[in-house]
């Protein structure tokens, strides 16, 4: 008779020994058992057996962030930033998980078809694990349900225009569209993620500008002021109290509407907020200094306002941490028409480095908390920490190991995107990503690059893999 109790012990794949390891509630030397790919055991001294042993000393062992909010441009768009040269930058940035939005791509992630194009885009290029966000937009209500049971983590609105004016691009919810959809996202059980801010306001005032040829970095900034962020907040949140519908705010760059959402957590809504790296080390100077390398939307801040929102993070009114890395070929940033330039950031590779830099070696933030920022938080919102996000046994063994003394001046040469800008380069980081681990597997070194082979798959909340199954079972259309 075999004996298949629990309890008879297997050897490990892998052996993690001598790293400062950072665990949800501690930080302590602790040996890592991996096997199957996942965290199997923490302990003092491991079993090593016939395991692989990767000596960690001198380095501290992070779970490996889970990136929310990127922007990939396949299908439609490769040329700008896609699945294999995306990927690859956030694994030598020690990400291991990322959430692809629905627009900057042709079709937009609308409905299970144009779903289904962007998994096979993803399947045989990605070099870390991911999943995707469904888009909410005018015409697409009916679809969302198609969407959910077909496996995204929830969906994306924008309360202003995305900027993209082809016919089949992506597009703004108006009033009633958002309100209708949030109806929809309630009875789903899921959540909805919001560019806030208030188109009225921002057209007014970019319009004006543009007319009057007032095109500077300073005039773009004064175009979308944190008015317009404040009164997009306010309205989401009504709305939201009205339909039930859980809300996520993504790239939030201004203390009145960090302080706007956290009141109505308090006040019992169901809602959380992101902010971007780019606001925590960056302001309206850079953008004045920079030029379009540095434009995004909502736009950077003063000095004061970043201060801010460093004290909204450290008092836990921040739940996470994002890139909103959205990318373009060089070209599209040249030009001193700020109106005119794309706007997006591309720092995707730089994420957890900044953070752990700015946030615990210049700021003193415990590793745990800059930690759950970057990975155990985003796991638990979009509904992934059954098996991601935490050093804990049972979790995918998706790691980071980083030197906390190894400063460097980030260059051109050193990214791993497809167009090497960034407003990041020249500056000079306290820390470096040196070996990145998917599911035990090493997919970044420091010095020996990323890995050739493509091993990232679809995450899926435990629900919504069922459904996924299903829905892809049956014939599309």
């Amino acid at each position: 008779m075999v004996d298949t109790r629990e309890s008879i012990w297997r050897p490990y794949d892998l052996v993690i020994v001598n790293g400062v390891v950072v665990l949800e509630d501690r930080i302590e030397v602790v040996e890592i058992g991996v096997r199957d790919g996942r965290i199997a055991d923490l302990g003092a001294e491991l079993e090593r057996g016939g395991a692989r042993i990767l000596d960690a000393a001198g380095l501290t062992v992070l779970p490996g962030m889970i990136d929310a909010h990127v922007h990939f441009n396949e299908p439609g768009y490769g040329y700008w930033e896609g699945f294999a040269s995306g990927s690859s930058a956030l694994a030598a940035g020690g990400c291991t998980t990322y959430i692809d939005m629905p627009l900057n791509g042709v079709p937009p992630t609308v409905n299970v078809a144009a779903l289904e194009q962007k998994r096979r885009s993803a399947a045989s290029s990605s070099l870390v694990d991911y999943a995707f966000w469904g888009g909410l937009m005018p015409g697409n209500l009916e679809q969302l349900p198609l969407l959910a049971a077909a496996g995204v983590v929830g969906f994306k609105a924008f309360m202003s225009s995305p900027g993209d004016d082809q016919e089949e691009a992506f597009r703004r919810s108006d009033d009633r569209v958002l309100l209708e959809g949030m109806k929809v996202v309630a009875e789903l059980g899921s959540v909805l993620v919001l560019h806030a801010e208030d188109e009225d306001l921002v057209s007014k005032l970019s319009s004006r500008a543009v007319a009057e040829g007032r095109c500077s970095a300073a005039d773009y900034t004064a175009s979308r002021p944190i008015e317009a962020e404040a009164r997009a907040v306010s309205k989401a949140l009504a709305y939201a109290k009205q339909t039930g519908c859980r809300l996520h705010f993504a790239h939030i760059s201004s203390v009145e509407a960090a302080e706007a959402i956290w009141r109505a957590r308090q006040e019992g809504q169901d809602v959380t907020l992101e902010t971007c790296p780019h606001y925590l080390t960056l302001t309206a100077d850079d953008l004045l200094g920079k030029g379009a390398v540095a434009k995004c939307a909502p736009p950077l801040r003063s000095i004061e306002e970043q201060a801010g929102l460093w004290q909204c993070l450290e008092g836990g009114r921040i739940d996470l941490i994002a890139s909103d890395h959205s990318p373009c070929p060089a070209e599209l940033k040249e030009g001193a028409d700020m109106f005119a330039a794309w706007g997006g950031i591309s720092g995707a590779q730089s994420s957890l480095e900044l953070l752990v830099d700015e946030g615990h070696l210049k700021r003193g933030i415990p590793l745990t908390q800059i930690s759950r920022l970057l990975s155990g938080a985003p796991a638990e919102r979009f509904g992934l920490s059954h098996v991601k996000g935490a050093i804990r046994a049972g979790c995918d063994a998706d790691l980071v190991l980083i030197d906390l003394d190894h400063r460097y001046r980030l260059t051109a040469d050193m990214l791993y995107q497809k167009h090497k800008h960034s407003p990041y380069l020249g500056r000079e980081i306290g820390c470096k990503v040196k070996v990145t681990l998917l599911r035990g597997k090493t997919v970044y070194e420091d010095g020996a690059g990323t890995s050739q082979e493509r091993v990232g798959r679809e995450c899926f909340a435990p629900a919504k893999r069922i459904q996924s199954e299903t829905v892809q079972a049956r014939p599309l259309g």
